[in-house]
């Protein structure tokens, strides 16, 4: 039995995560900086560990407020390197990374909790979600479709900050590791494909993946965040081997 009181929220949660990071993840894919989510990721990660260093309250504006501007800082960094160092961008997104999480766990190294903190940024705690943490979000998401469709997907220069302000929620809702998977996972499924049927494909099987995920979470009593990459990944391979299989059918002529 689907018991909605539990996975209700998390699924919609999932769902709107799909909705920006399938388009967002395609461009990605197709910049050729495919790291850029990841890094911005960890950045916006390394602003709630700030937050919570300094005993701000855990789920209260000061922690969107820090996870937003380090996002922001980073998406303008990166735009500045992507215009005077652009044949380093990818090693220097690589750089930023690493170097946002080493951050991270020198602040945590102290802290009884740090362990726990960590492996909730990164793998999420999507199950934790309930209605009421979805509401800034769905507003956030509006906003950042609205942009993406009338202004950043004509305008490079404005792709990293619209990202950053898609991944500071999406790295409290689902965790890191999830906003990468969202991100990168159904573009690659949707490699090659024209722009509605990639969108198409990755929408459909972003979905597919939270909801197997959640399902399988719940009896299982396993961690959601990782359910959900493997199912996402597999759908992804399954995905690749029916287009592969269909490319093989011989055409009818006529």
């Amino acid at each position: 039995m689907i018991d909605l009181s539990i996975i209700g929220a998390p699924l919609i949660a999932g769902l709107l995560v799909v909705s920006t990071h399938v388009v967002l993840g395609r461009r990605v894919l197709e910049r050729g900086v495919i790291f850029v989510d990841l890094a911005i990721a960890q950045v916006a990660a390394l602003g709630v560990i700030i937050a919570q260093s300094l005993h701000w309250a855990e789920h209260g504006w000061a922690i969107q407020l820090s996870a937003g501007a380090a996002a922001l800082s980073g998406a303008l960094l990166l735009t500045w390197t992507d215009r005077f160092f652009g044949q380093l961008q990818e090693a220097l997104i690589g750089s930023l990374y690493v170097l946002s999480a080493c951050i991270g766990l020198l602040i945590l190294a102290h802290n009884p909790h740090g362990a726990e903190s960590m492996q909730a940024l990164l793998a999420g705690q999507i199950l934790w979600v309930t209605y009421t943490d979805l509401i800034p979000v769905a507003l956030l998401y509006a906003t950042v479709l609205a942009i993406w469709g009338l202004w950043a997907r004509h305008h490079p220069g404005v792709f990293y900050l619209v990202f950053a302000l898609a991944i500071t929620a999406s790295v409290q809702l689902v965790g890191v590791y999830l906003v990468f998977a969202t991100l990168i996972i159904p573009a690659i499924a949707g490699f090659g494909l024209s722009a509605s049927r990639g969108l198409t494909l990755g929408y459909a099987l972003g979905a597919m993946a939270y909801v197997a995920g959640l399902l399988l979470s719940v009896p299982t009593d396993l961690p959601s965040g990782p359910l959900i990459v493997c199912a996402m990944a597999m759908l992804a391979v399954l995905s690749g081997l029916v287009r592969l299989w269909l490319n093989r059918q011989p055409r009818r002529r006529g």
